[in-house]
Order: structure tokens, then sequence, then C-alpha cells
């Protein structure tokens, strides 16, 4: 029986006002690709995110533009060359790796030819706002054993040093999103690793990330809007000691896969992180997980309501493998 696509664009209201140095967000807009062969479903979601120039819209029109080839026998290996790195790509390439998985009555983990995934540890995301007032999100979350702070610039020294003081003992991430300049980096870095600090996230823009191979970097530095694909590695070295993986802007499963076994070849630790999207979004991740220093997998904690069955979070921050009723 033919394979049918269909799309669906979705929102999720967040619980709380998630802020970083670009803007802020109210609710995770979603595009879901659902595959029916007739026996079996699979699904993928994706966040189409506007620093890449992706729309809900846009995304979704991608997707339904495929619906005749993918009746036709458009496949997951094909796909790689029909659409780009990207939202898009990601949604039918997790719905591809999910169907496949129904189909052959195993594990997602299984077809990749992984070993069986384990429980990580997620960091929690503590957003951009004042010192004090990212001292309580850290408080209320000081049982996390990683905690990844969203910072901007002017004021950060004073942001790092409350977080610290009311969750004393958490990991510690700061992502910057391209929110500083060379300066800020040289004038920081030192202070943050004094404080514990273990990696910073794309603290300069990308495309303009070339002053960070002559500064010092005493705590590790790590590619995230820089880092897409694996075409883009060659212009990370030198400049970052992690890149940060995510299947949105590898555009899925198949690309992330490679893109970790190119990493290590090149040295890179390795990050893996999330758009704010459900559970859903976080599965196939999760995979790619298990060979990452740092994960970042926890959009479905900032959402009123999640899918169900959705993932587990433990109170100290440990998720485990997804369900085989979510995905894979």
């Amino acid at each position: 029986m033919p394979i049918a696509l269909a799309v669906q664009a979705e929102s999720y209201p967040l619980n709380t006002t998630f802020v970083i140095s670009r803007g802020a967000k109210t609710d995770a807009e979603v595009v879901v690709a659902e595959l029916r062969d007739g026996d079996h479903i699979g699904r993928g979601e994706c966040v189409p995110y506007a620093r890449y120039d992706e729309t809900v819209d846009g995304v979704a029109a991608a997707l339904h533009d495929l619906t005749a080839d993918v009746a036709q026998g458009l496949d997951g290996a094909a796909l790689q060359d029909r659409l780009p790195p990207g939202a898009a790509r990601n949604a039918l390439d997790c719905a591809f790796w999910d169907l496949e998985a129904k189909r052959a009555g195993v594990a997602a983990w299984q077809l990749a030819g992984l070993a069986p995934p384990q429980p990580v540890t997620s960091a929690v995301t503590i957003t951009l706002d004042t010192p004090d007032a990212m001292a309580a999100q850290a408080q209320a979350q000081a049982g996390r054993r990683l905690l990844k702070l969203k910072v901007a610039g002017a004021g950060d020294l004073d942001r790092v040093r409350a977080v610290r003081a009311a969750a004393p003992d958490s990991r510690l991430i700061v992502d910057a999103n391209e929110g500083w300049t060379p300066a800020d980096f040289s004038s920081l870095a030192a202070e943050l690793q004094d404080l514990g600090v273990e990696l910073i996230e794309q603290p300069l823009p990308a495309g303009d990330d070339d002053a960070l191979s002559d500064l010092a970097r005493p705590i590790p530095v790590c590619a995230d809007e820089s880092c897409h694909d694996r075409a883009s590695l060659d212009g990370l070295a030198g400049k970052y000691d992690a890149v940060n993986v995510k299947l949105d802007k590898t555009g899925g499963l198949t690309e992330a896969l490679a893109l970790v076994e190119a990493a290590h070849t090149y040295g890179f630790a390795l990050m893996v992180g999330c758009m704010v999207g459900s559970s859903l979004a976080m599965a196939p991740a999760l995979l790619v997980a298990q060979r990452a220093r740092w994960v970042d997998l926890d959009g479905p904690l900032f959402l009123t309501r999640d899918r169900e069955p959705g993932l587990a979070f433990a109170a100290d921050g440990m998720v485990a493998p997804a369900p085989a009723a979510l995905w894979g």
C-alpha cells in the first residue's frame, strides 16, 4: 500500500515566557509529519525557527509538496537530497524512522545499529532575566544536576553569580545565543570559569566568529547557530571545542547520526540540544544524546501540556528513553 503523508501545524502554550538574547516566545509552534501505510503510523515533529528564515506555513508547505512523492515511493534515504537541512526535513526524516521501526517490529535504535539507549541527564534552561529573577528560577530548579543559563552581555556576570548562589550544587552552562562581542567573551570567560561554568554556547554571531580563533578559551566553547550539519565542521576547527547537534538544524536523525561521527573525527566534544517543542521532537534526539557530553532536551518542561505518552523527566533532570508509543 502507498504511504500517505499528512501534515499538521500545532501550538503548545508555554508555562512561562521563554526569553533569550534575540527575543521572547509564549507558545511552541510545531509542525508534525505523519506517515501511514494502512497498518502503521510514523510521526516526526519539527520546530520552524525564524533565526533560520523558517515559518510554520513555509515548513508545512514544503512538506505538503512532497505528498505525491511519498505516495510514489520517496523514502528516508532519498529525502536527504530532496530537502535541505532544516525543520521540514527533520519532521519527515524522523517520521520515516518511526514508521520503519513499527513496520519492522524493532526499535529505532536497533535500525540505526546503536546500543540500547539509557537515561541521560538533561539541562534545564534558566531563561534570560534580571539576576534576582534568574536566581529565583534556579532556586526552583536547584535539584537539577545541570542548568543552562540564557545570557546576553551586559550584566551577565551578575546573572551567573546569582544563579550559582541559588544552585550551588548544579553544573552550569551559559548560552549567549550570539549575543556577545569578543570583548564580552574576553572579560567574562575567566570569571565564569571561577564560578564553575563548564561550557559557553555560541558567544559570537555565526558568520562573525573568527575572533574565537585568537581568544583564550579557558572554558570549552560550543557552536550552535554556527553548526548545522557535516558541511559546517571545516569552518569550526580552531574556533570551537564542541558542537551542538539539533535535529531541526541537521534536518533529522539521519544527518544527526552522521554529524556525530564526523564531529568525533574532528575532535569536537558533543552537545545535543533542542528547540522548544513537545516530547515527540525530543524522542529521536535521545538516541544522539547517548554519545553527548552535554544534553539539553528540556523543551517539554516549558509546555502547559505535552503529548501522551510523553518523556519521563526525573526531579534531578534525568530523562528516560522514549516509550515506543511516543516514537521509535
